[in-house]
């Protein structure tokens, strides 16, 4: 089965005719778009749909843009919201995200920043993995009764309120990003910002500049100033997912960061100081970086003082369920059905290797709720992908025991060639075979004796 997914949706809420029309189409070749003129409306449009970004003006008539997004944060956590204003000012950008913005342009418009920005923000997003795991008072966003879960949310109960530095380290899919929102949901930053940055989505002549901010004029486009991720995130938590990702140059600058809680503006050579706590991640083994001087020794011994490995999603298979009947939920509103599966389907799932992990899953099952052509899911119904794969680690499997059955039949009849002073006749004997069939193996096997 081939499944296609649908385009992202865009909801944008402006009352200046000319900026929503021209937005629009910017964005339709990427996104479904939406467009309203007032905060009210684009309150009951995010409750009523599912969008991927809102685009959310600042001056609006009515309710203006910081009370609609404080409304819509109250029903939905999730929409990637990013506001909109012709103010250029610290304060507005501050206030912008700790309302729960996940980050902010001003007019006029840079189109290529425009496009990043929605881009960056889509292909950001990681799978939710949330469930009950028994215990009362765990993170409330993370699940799994599996052996390796529950050790992973004790760790994080121990050290998340002590705002130590931490690296986690895991394959991509399986929720690095909602582990390090956990430690910030139980740590006393709670109440500030939680920013993120992907960093191997940014282009290295723009990181610099995501990070630390840039002053107008500092470079090409830099038309307005600009704030960095870690003055939007200061008092709160700033995530950096794919560290290893990272330049050495800037690693010098973060390293230089970590060391003195202080950072320089691109284009301004006055030291700015903030309080944020950080967050690292990775999908790469830095060790072996270091070795291959791609990453910094002292940078990694910075960030690497709490360690966190995240388990793919094979090695905690005992969470499928749990995790299949948390997005059923979660998508119930969008696709109003739910989706049984046979015991043959569970069994195919349980077998599959889930290299794409917990998102994966998540997209498979959004998939089976907008496809399946029953509500009872049988092993037809599911991707062909999981099949091939599943036939590829049969066919390994039979090569390892042909090899292996090769290699004892060999010694076997080894041992008996020597007890034999390799005369075939008396080694067939020893075997309890005859003649014919020795030799028949131990030409296959390129085996030689005496008649």
């Amino acid at each position: 089965m081939d499944l296609k997914f649908k385009k992202k949706a865009v909801l944008i809420v402006d009352d200046e005719e000319t900026i929503s029309h021209s937005l629009s189409l910017l964005l339709k070749n990427l996104f479904n778009v939406t467009t309203t003129n007032c905060g009210e409306q684009a309150i009951q449009l995010a409750r009523k749909n599912r969008y991927d970004i809102i685009l959310l003006d600042l001056n609006l008539p009515g309710i203006d843009g910081i009370q609609a997004l404080k409304e819509i944060r109250n029903f939905d956590a999730d929409v990637s919201i990013i506001m909109l204003t012709g103010s250029n000012s610290a304060r507005f950008a501050v206030n912008a995200i700790k309302s729960g913005a996940n980050d902010y342009l001003t007019k006029p418009f840079n189109i290529d920043e425009i496009i990043h920005l929605a881009e960056k923000l889509t292909n950001e997003k990681l799978s939710e993995i949330t469930e009950k795991s028994g215990e009362k008072d765990k993170p409330t966003e993370l699940i799994g009764s599996s052996p390796v879960m529950v050790e992973l949310i004790k760790k994080i109960k121990t050290f998340a309120p002590k705002d130590t530095t931490t690296l986690i380290n895991g394959e991509s899919g399986t929720g690095k990003e909602l582990i390090a929102k956990e430690i910030h949901k139980l740590s006393s930053r709670s109440q500030q910002p939680f920013v993120a940055i992907n960093c191997a989505s940014i282009p290295e002549t723009l990181i610099e500049s995501e990070l630390f901010g840039h002053e107008r004029g500092a470079f090409t486009h830099a038309v307005e100033k600009r704030l960095g991720h870690f003055e939007l995130a200061d008092h709160g938590t700033l995530f950096l997912d794919e560290i290893g990702e990272l330049s050495l140059a800037t690693q010098v600058k973060l390293l230089r960061f970590l060391q003195e809680q202080e950072f320089y503006r691109v284009g301004n050579h006055k030291p700015i100081k903030v309080d944020v706590r950080i967050i690292t991640a990775t999908n790469k083994d830095l060790e072996q970086l270091i070795k291959e001087n791609k990453f910094r020794e002292d940078l990694y011994y910075r960030i690497n003082v709490i360690n966190l490995k995240v388990p793919p999603l094979r090695e905690r298979i005992d969470d499928l369920r749990p995790l299949i009947d948390y997005f059923q939920t979660k998508f119930f509103e969008q696709y109003k059905r739910k989706l049984a599966f046979t015991a043959e389907a569970w069994e195919v799932l349980n077998d599959y290797n889930w290299p794409g992990n917990v998102r994966e899953l998540e997209n498979l099952l959004e998939a089976m709720l907008a496809l399946c052509p029953e509500d009872n899911v049988k092993p037809e119904h599911l991707p062909q992908r999981i099949f091939s794969a599943r036939k590829e680690e049969e066919d390994n499997l039979m090569v390892n025991f042909e090899e292996a059955e090769k290699i004892f039949e060999t010694e076997i009849i080894l041992k008996a060639l020597k007890r034999a002073n390799f005369v075939t006749t008396r080694a067939a004997e020893i075997l309890g075979i005859s003649r014919r069939i020795l030799k028949y193996k131990m030409d296959k096997l390129g085996l030689a004796g005496n008649e």
